[in-house]
């Protein structure tokens, strides 16, 4: 690995950092994350690029998820939906590391899910 592909690499593991941190900042963090990935993920190179998406993906996902939870805690049940967007958030940043230790983008690019 090129010390070029070396500092892409480093930044799209601080976006995972920020997108993590994200969750004890209130998602200050995982919105600067998802700035520096759409700046970004033009010009990447793969597997980055493909990491870069995933991460604004995730963040702009979280975002309608949170939406959807907040409105329902009224209910009770966004209460408990919020919990599972955490673990959601967590399992997706996870996956992501991962696969970036393998040098390989991250798997179900597309999914909404986990």
């Amino acid at each position: 690995m090129n010390s070029g592909n070396s500092s892409q690499a480093n930044l799209v593991r601080i976006v995972y950092v920020l997108h993590l941190v994200g969750l004890i900042t209130g998602g200050l963090t995982a919105l600067i994350g998802a700035i520096i990935a759409h700046v970004n993920a033009g010009q990447a190179i793969s597997p980055y690029r493909e990491h870069y998406r995933f991460q604004y993906r995730t963040f702009w996902i979280g975002v309608l998820y949170n939406l959807i939870a907040g409105i329902t805690t009224v209910a009770l049940v966004g209460w408990v939906l919020l919990v599972i967007i955490a673990v959601w958030w967590i399992v997706r940043c996870a996956r992501g590391l991962s696969a970036l230790e393998k040098q390989m983008p991250p798997a179900k690019l597309e999914t909404w899910g986990f």
